[in-house]
């Protein structure tokens, strides 16, 4: 029985090490993602193309140990809270991945252009650095079911959504002169790194249930 005992709680610590795998692979995938984007890079937007389908294999390898998890040991109390979460956050990150492979099919349609017009490459500069600190900390909260940091990702969050918020002023300005077309991409991209951070965050706010039993933040203590 107890080496039974002990093979459920490794399963379990095998569905946070893929989590955290998850983590790294759309880290990298933003990472390499905007870097196309930006520098209008063909082979590196093939490749967060092509690599979303690892993302995708991890996911699917997850939910199906949380299910075989579920039907064979029937976790309660904190383990239930865990599968559950675990269950959760792979969606999120699976999700993540998606979104970055679309920003990466956006500097593919575009090349060999970029996308983005020299006025706003800081902006994407600085939402591509935010949204590799948001999966970093995501991960690490994972890993240490660190709330304290998990708390900080909604701060993270606010500084991408105030880039976001920068990015429609411009585009609704007068000064606009760089047409439709451009707009368009402009406001695609930036809705993509905007629920990249929002997926993030919700990572951030399981783990805070998983650790406290809790979703609202705000209610614990500092």
């Amino acid at each position: 029985m107890a080496a039974m005992r002990d093979a459920y709680h490794e399963e379990l610590a095998a569905l946070t090490d893929r989590l955290v795998e998850m983590t790294r692979l759309v880290r990298s995938a933003m990472s390499r993602g905007t870097t196309a984007l930006l520098d209008a890079d063909l082979q590196l937007a093939e490749s967060v193309i092509s690599q979303d389908n690892e993302v995708d294999r991890l996911h699917q390898e997850l939910e199906a140990s949380i299910f075989e998890l579920m039907a064979l040991q029937q976790p309660v109390a904190v383990d239930l809270r865990a599968v559950i979460t675990a269950l959760r956050m792979a969606a999120d990150l699976e999700r993540m991945g998606d979104l970055a492979e679309h920003i990466a099919k956006l500097a593919r349609m575009r090349h060999p252009e970029s996308a983005i017009p020299a006025a706003l490459r800081d902006t994407f500069v600085e939402m591509g650095a935010i949204a590799e600190n948001l999966i970093t900390k995501a991960g690490s909260c994972i890993a240490s079911r660190d709330i304290e940091l998990a708390k900080e990702l909604e701060e993270d969050d606010d500084a991408m959504d105030r880039r976001h918020r920068r990015l429609f002023r411009i585009l609704l300005s007068k000064d606009w002169e760089h047409g439709i077309e451009a707009a368009i991409d402009i406001t695609l991209a930036g809705r993509y790194y905007e629920r990249y951070a929002d997926h993030a965050v919700r990572v951030a706010r399981d783990v805070v249930y998983l650790v406290t039993g809790t979703r609202d933040v705000d209610a614990i203590p500092g």
